[in-house]
C-alpha cells in the first residue's frame, strides 16, 4: 500500500510504474528502464526533459531575488513581462492576462470574467454556458459544470453553472462526416438552436477547445470556428478558447486557435505554459472585456496566481521555445506524423486517426464495420491490455473511453523524425497483438 493517493486512478494498483528520472524524450522508472513519453506526460512536457539545469537556474535567480509575492493588488517583474510576451504572441487583441496554478483554475477564473463582463454591461440574467458533450473542461466545480462528461460530474450532485451541452466535432462516426460542408453546418444549427433554448439574452459563454481532447482529438471541420464567433457576436455572448492542452505549441502554435483566423474573447492555458517545469496556468482576455475591471473590483484571486519563480521558469520556457525552433519543428514534422500514422489503419482495430499537430488519436474499433467493442472488451482492451502492453514496449500513451475507445499520443514538441516514426513503430506493434489479443482475425501488415 502506499500513503499516495493517485488522481484518476484506483488507490491500490498491483504493479504503479515509479518514474524516477527524465532525459530528452525518455523518462526512467525505479528499475532502471526507459520508456518514450509519447504523451508528454499529459501534454505538459512540451520540450522533454533535458532542460533541468537551465530552469534551475531561472528558478535560483528568482529565489534568490524575490521568493514570492501576490499579483493581489501589487505586481513583480516576471510577472508583468511575462503578461506582456504573452499577450504580443496572442492573435488579436488577447492583451490583458491573469496567472493562476492550472487549468482548472484558468476555466473557473475565465467564467468569473464573463459574469463580470455582462454584470459590467448591465446584463446580469446571463448566467448560462454551451459546452460540448465529452469535452473536458477541468473538475472543480465550477469548470466541472462545463464538463461533458457525466460520470465525473452525477457524484457530485447538480452542477454550479446552466451549462447545455452540443455535439462534438467527431466526424468519424457523424452521418455527414464525409461532408465538412454539411457536417459544419448541422454542427453550427445545433449551437444555435441551444442558444435560442436557453434563452439567447441569457446566455454569456460558448465555450471549446480548438482541438478537443477528451472523445480523441477532434478537430472542425472547416468555417466551425468562424461559425462559432459569428453565433456569439450575433447573441451577445463571449467566445472561449480553452487551450489548455492546444495552447504553448501543442499545434505548433503558442496558441491553437490562430489556425482558425479568428479571435476569441477568452482563452485559457495551463499544462505547456512551463513545459511542466512548475505548475502554472493563465486566461488572456480581449481588451474589451477586461475594460469594465479598470473601474470594477474582479471579485477574484489566486494566491499562488502569478508566482514569481513559475512566471520566471514560464519565461525561460518561452526563451528555449525561440531558441530552439519549438514550433517550427511541430509544423514542419505534422504532416509526417500524420502519414505515419495514417498506415496503422491498415490494422483491423484501428478506425480512424485524427488529430492535428503533435496531438493525435486512434480510434479503436472491433471489424471492418467500424463496431464499437461492448463494455466488458472496452475494460479489457483499454485497462487490461493495452496498459501493460505498451508498458512491455517502451512507450507511454493513453488508453482512454470517455466517448469512444481511442489510443492517444502526444509526443515532445522537439521530437525528430526518427523519434517519431519509432513511436509509431511501437504503437503498430502494440496494436498488431491487440488485435490478436482482441481476436479480430488476420493482422494486415503496416508499411
Amino acid at each position: 500500500m502506499t500513503n499516495l493517493l493517485l488522481h484518476f486512478s484506483k488507490s491500490e494498483l498491483d504493479d504503479l510504474l515509479v518514474l524516477e528520472r527524465g532525459e530528452g524524450p525518455y523518462v526512467f522508472d525505479t528499475d532502471g528502464r526507459r520508456y518514450i513519453d509519447a504523451l508528454s506526460s499529459l501534454f505538459c512536457a512540451q520540450i522533454g526533459y533535458s532542460y533541468g539545469e537551465e530552469m534551475a537556474a531561472a528558478a535560483t535567480r528568482q529565489l534568490t531575488t524575490l521568493a514570492f509575492n501576490t499579483n493581489w493588488g501589487t505586481a513583480h517583474p516576471a510577472a508583468l513581462e511575462l503578461a506582456e510576451r504573452l499577450a504580443a504572441e496572442a492573435p488579436g487583441d488577447l492583451d490583458r492576462v491573469f496567472f493562476t496554478s492550472g487549468g482548472s483554475e484558468s476555466v473557473e477564473a475565465a467564467w468569473k470574467l464573463c459574469r463580470e463582463y455582462h454584470l459590467a454591461n448591465g446584463e446580469p440574467q446571463r448566467t448560462k454556458a454551451i459546452a460540448r458533450d465529452v469535452a473536458y473542461h477541468g473538475v472543480t466545480l465550477g469548470a466541472l459544470a462545463f464538463t461533458g462528461v457525466e460520470r465525473f460530474k452525477t457524484p457530485f450532485g447538480p452542477s454550479a453553472i446552466d451549462v447545455t451541452h452540443v455535439s462534438n466535432t467527431n466526424a468519424f462516426r457523424a452521418p455527414d462526416g464525409g461532408d465538412p460542408e454539411a457536417f459544419c453546418r448541422r454542427l453550427l444549427d445545433e449551437v444555435e438552436a441551444a442558444i435560442m433554448a436557453a434563452g439567447p439574452d441569457e446566455v454569456a459563454l460558448i465555450i471549446a477547445e480548438p482541438v478537443q481532447n477528451s472523445g480523441g482529438c477532434l478537430v472542425p471541420p472547416p468555417g466551425y470556428w468562424r461559425g462559432l464567433r459569428d453565433l456569439a457576436d450575433r447573441y451577445g455572448a463571449l467566445l472561449m478558447a480553452d487551450e489548455v492542452i492546444t495552447g504553448c505549441g501543442r499545434l505548433g502554435e503558442w496558441f491553437g486557435i490562430a489556425r482558425e483566423g479568428i479571435v476569441p474573447d477568452i482563452v485559457s492555458l495551463a499544462k505547456g505554459l512551463t513545459s511542466a517545469y512548475l505548475p502554472m496556468g493563465a486566461l488572456l482576455a480581449r481588451d474589451h472585456v477586461a475594460a469594465p475591471l479598470g473601474e470594477r473590483v474582479f471579485r477574484h484571486g489566486i494566491t499562488f496566481g502569478g508566482h514569481p519563480v513559475c512566471a520566471a521558469v514560464a519565461l525561460t520556457n518561452m526563451d528555449i521555445f525561440a531558441r530552439e525552433g519549438v514550433l517550427e519543428n511541430v509544423r514542419s514534422l505534422e504532416g509526417h506524423l500524420k502519414a505515419r500514422l495514417a498506415e496503422l489503419r491498415a490494422l483491423p482495430i484501428v478506425g480512424d486517426t485524427r488529430g492535428a499537430g503533435f496531438f493525435w488519436a486512434l480510434e479503436l474499433v472491433k471489424d471492418e464495420d467500424n463496431t464499437r467493442f461492448d463494455p466488458s472488451e472496452r475494460d479489457d482492451l483499454l485497462r487490461g491490455f493495452l496498459p501493460a502492453r505498451l508498458r512491455e514496449a517502451g512507450l507511454i500513451a493513453r488508453a482512454d473511453d470517455r466517448g469512444d475507445s481511442v489510443l492517444q499520443i502526444a509526443p515532445p514538441l522537439t521530437s525528430d523524425a526518427d523519434l517519431l516514426d519509432e513511436i509509431v513503430d511501437r504503437l503498430g506493434d502494440v496494436l498488431a497483438d491487440a488485435c490478436a489479443h482482441m481476436r479480430l482475425g488476420a493482422t494486415a501488415g503496416v508499411a
